[in-house]
């Protein structure tokens, strides 16, 4: 009789244990899962944020290419303020570095081009709340 006390505590302590087991085996496959579901939620979220911030910049350098061929075809002295920011704006857009995923001044940078649009816009005479419309495809003023 011995032995069946043994293989009946045996069973008891697997039932007790299975409880922890489960719990642990569970716990390492929703883990398991939630990793692989926040890298794809984090991948589509850079995904948009970097087609947001394509569209903004490559909305600000046609801006300034237009104006800056506009202007240049009644070249006069009083342009020459306006065509430099233009210039300057054109050349802080292209040195912006697009294909870098973990640019660490990406704000920073960001941030001067927004500023170097604002001032093309004061001296354009173009009110300094225009921004990228509503759709996204479009300047509004």
């Amino acid at each position: 009789m011995e032995g069946g006390d043994g293989d009946e505590a045996d069973v008891f302590e697997a039932i007790v244990m299975a409880e922890t087991r489960f719990h642990g085996e569970g716990y390492q496959e929703g883990y398991a899962e939630g990793i692989h579901a926040g890298i794809i939620e984090g991948r589509q979220y850079g995904v948009q944020q970097g087609a947001h911030i394509g569209l903004e910049i490559g909305s600000y350098l046609g801006f300034a290419v237009t104006w800056k061929k506009l202007l240049h075809t009644s070249s006069d002295e009083k342009h020459s303020k306006k065509t430099k920011v233009l210039e300057s704006l054109i050349e802080i857009i292209e040195k912006f570095p697009c294909e870098d995923p973990v640019y660490e001044r990406l704000q920073e940078d960001l941030e001067k081009i927004r500023g170097r649009f604002k001032q093309a816009c004061s001296l354009l005479h173009i009110p300094a709340d225009a921004r990228l419309g509503s759709g996204g495809s479009a300047l509004t003023f």
